[in-house]
Formats: C-alpha cells, structure tokens, sequence
C-alpha cells in the first residue's frame, strides 16, 4: 500500500494550487486523475480555452460598431482558424501538467479514485493510505430530462467544432448559452441563427434582473434570440439536423443543439458514504475552512457545494492547503469568505456582477442606496459605437459597497476594482476620490461619474 501526507483528487486548478502549495511546505503529495488528459476543465475546455474565442468575438463586434464611423471594412472572423491557435495552446496542457508534478516532486497517478473507508482510497485498483485528502473532481454537464437528450453536444464539444452551423439552438439561459451564443454570432456564418431556450421566466437567474434585461436587449440586437418559459420534451435527430419538440408542443429545427443548462458535481464515482462524507445535488458538504464531515478530508472547486469558478476553486485550494498545514504545525487556521466573489459573463458586452443584486436586497428588506444609469452616451462607449453600456452601483447606510453591476466592453477591469474596494471596506466617498486621478478619458475613471449620484 502507497502513503503519502496528502493525495489531492484531480488535476484542474485548485487541485494544482493545493498540491504544490503542500509539496513545497514538505510533505509527501500525491495527484490523481482519471482523465486521459490531465489539466482540468479551466485550461482545456473552460476559462483558457473559450477566451480564445472571446478576444475574436471582441474585435469583430467591436469593428462592427465602428462601420461607418471610420472603419470602413469590419474585422471578419474565421472559425477555423481560432480553434487551431486554441488547440495549440490546449494541446501541451496534459503534457505541460504532469511534467509539473514531477519537476515538484508530486506522485502522479492515473486512474479513478474511490474511498474503500474513511481513511483509505483506492486509484486504478491500488489501495492508497493518506493522512489528508482534498477532493477536487470537478463538475460536469448535468442530466436533462426528456428524451432525446444524449443528441445534445455539451460546451467542451462546442468548442472542438470545426466550423458552426446556420442554425444553433442552446438549451437553458446560464453561462455558457450566452457566452457561446455570442461567439457564434459574430464569428458563426454569415446568416447564422442563434436561439437560447431557457425553462423558467427570466435567462442567468443568479444575476440582476434588470441589468440581465439589458444584456437581453444587447443580445438581440446581434441576432441573438432569447425565449423563456419554454420547456423541452424531446430532441430527435433527423438527416438535415434535429427535430426540437417543446412542451407545449411546437416543433422547431435545429442544425446543433448545445447544452448549457448547467453542470453537476462529479462526484458519484468517488463512493464518499465509504469515506464518512456528507454531501447533496449541489456538491460535497464543506465549512469555511473547506473541510467535509470527515476531519481528514477537505472539498474544493466545482465538485463542492459553494461557487462554480475557476479562481474560488484556486483560492479554495490555498484554503485548504494551508489548513492541512495549520493542523500539522499546530498554527491558526483559515477560512473563506464568499461576499466579493466577482462572476463574469464574457458576452460583448461583458456582463460583471460583485456583491449582491437588488432583488436580493429588497428580499431581505436591506436598506439601500443605489446609482443606475443604461444606454451610456459618455465619450468612452461613443468612441467604440458600444450603445448597451450600463452599470448598477448599491451602497448601504453606511456608504459601503453592497453590490456592482456593469454591462461594459471592460467589466471585468471596472469589477476588480469595485471588488477591491469591497474588501477593504472602502466608503463610496474614498472610491470616488481614489478614481478622479485615474487614467483619463477611459472606463476606470468613468467611475467618477458612476460615483458621484451617491456622495
């Protein structure tokens, strides 16, 4: 039988993050991955690999709104061409992974990972003893229920496509339908048909209801058609596509059917009643410290019930790497705090979300302070013909920051700094006198007027 101080299940990011953290303390580490092609969703099929696609998207959409306002030929895209430099890149992720672990001196070990008890694990057949582990599998697309659903391509097929067709039709309004949906807009053919069927009354519910509106309007502007309330019962494959039947029994084609109604934890292989641990549909059960029912085993990334991004699943893992530490060196332990975790929509415009959203706020009677304005004419979108620029600032009483919400060719520069000022618990007022000496004209001092309606 194998020991070791620490085997990590799962090769992704915040299985790295723990492992080296924990090799390069000393201890004895182990990694293991069932998956021909060790790396993890974000580098191969996830956040590295669609970003390929995003900075196209862009450029196209970007050189599109400048037609006639000094861009006389827009940027044309070519499909093919992208996922070839996307492939180069994900090609050397398994090799570049494990090589990694060796260099670090990590066992690497491939095969399926199980609990036989509470202490002991099995990979590939081989009984494995470690003092902790850390689960991190992952998620995967989840299970839809109306036949004909294995006809559907899941968002790591999507983006091995070699070309797009005319007429693609996403199924539930999260994430990946919208982000997807904006790729094959811009960088699909020329008369591409885009649809995203989402089952209850609004599309990426966790998001702010108006500010999502906004990005609806945005959407559809692109040829991007988003209907809710519609249920799917059925897809049928027929020689020139797919036969779609809703629930209220209309039919409609498709050349392509991709799933983006969400993933579920990867978890049912694991046999954690084995290993003593509780866990539901959302994920493993964990506490702040990342540490499952089992004192010996710690959860993170998307295979446990907290948030599905990539860098929680890195800050998790610090998380837990250092706990394990802490309960070796008998230091003070560590804990995480979800409160300032950004989301990102890589759609153009980019949607970006801190905090909380207003319908959360007004549910829990939080009193609120709020500063909103759409369709921005300020110098900075007129310059770039970005007509859906928006932004949602909330404070409390107190003028600290309780959520922000931008809709914006650069969300994700304008919400890192709102996320910093959240940490710090900045006042609205020092934010505001912070952003006047930005770099000027762009989006970050752009702050300044989103800022003063609250001073």
């Amino acid at each position: 039988m194998d020991e070791f101080d620490v085997l990590v299940v799962g090769s992704g990011t915040g299985g790295q993050t723990a492992a080296f953290e924990l090799s390069n303390a000393g201890l004895k580490v182990a990694v293991s991955e069932k998956s021909d092609r060790p790396g993890g969703t974000c580098a191969l099929r996830g956040c590295q690999a669609k970003k390929w696609f995003y900075e196209a998207v862009e450029t196209v959409a970007r050189s599109r709104h400048l037609k006639g306002k000094g861009i006389m030929n827009p940027a044309a895209a070519k499909w093919s061409e992208i996922l070839a430099q996307k492939n180069d890149f994900t090609s050397q992720v398994p090799e570049n992974t494990i090589k990694a672990f060796r260099d670090a001196g990590i066992r690497f070990m491939p095969g399926r990972a199980s609990f036989l008890s509470r202490n002991i694990m099995e990979v590939d057949g081989k009984s494995i003893a470690a003092r902790y582990y850390i689960l991190a599998t992952g998620a995967m697309p989840m299970s839809l229920p109306f036949r004909g659903s294995e006809n559907i391509v899941t968002s790591d097929e999507f983006l091995e496509l070699e070309e797009l067709p005319e007429n693609i039709l996403f199924v539930g309004g999260g994430f990946v339908s919208f982000e997807f949906a904006h790729f094959a807009a811009r960088l699909g053919p020329k008369n591409v048909r885009v649809r995203i069927f989402e089952v209850s009354d609004r599309p990426l519910g966790p998001f702010d209801a108006e500010m999502v509106e906004l990005l609806v309007e945005a959407s559809g502007e692109e040829g991007i058609e988003v209907h809710t309330n519609v249920q799917i019962a059925s897809i049928d494959r027929r020689p020139s596509g797919f036969m779609v039947v809703t629930g209220k029994g209309e039919s409609l084609t498709a050349d392509l059917v991709v799933h983006g109604a969400g993933r579920s934890p990867n978890i049912e292989e694991l046999n954690l009643r084995a290993g003593e641990i509780t866990y539901s549909a959302r994920g493993i059960t964990v506490d702040e410290r990342m540490c499952t029912a089992n004192p010996n085993v710690f959860a993170i990334g998307d295979c446990a019930a907290t948030i599905q991004l990539a860098r929680v699943a890195d800050f998790e893992g610090h998380v837990a790497a250092r706990n394990i530490l802490a309960e070796i060196n008998n230091t003070k332990r560590v804990t995480i705090n979800y409160e300032t975790v950004p989301s990102m929509l890589f759609t153009y415009p980019q949607y970006g979300m801190l905090g909380k959203t207003e319908g959360a706020l007004l549910q829990q009677n939080t009193a609120y302070r709020k500063s909103f304005a759409k369709d921005l004419q300020w110098p900075t979108y007129r310059r770039i013909g970005l007509k859906h620029a928006a932004y949602k600032i909330l404070v409390g009483t107190d003028s600290r920051f309780l959520g922000a919400h931008i809709l914006s060719d650069n969300a994700s520069g304008l919400i890192n700094t709102l996320k910093l000022a959240m940490l710090k618990s900045t006042t609205v007022e020092e934010l505001y006198w912070q952003s006047i000496m930005s770099p000027f004209p762009t989006r970050e001092s752009d702050l300044t007027y989103m800022l003063k309606p609250l001073l």
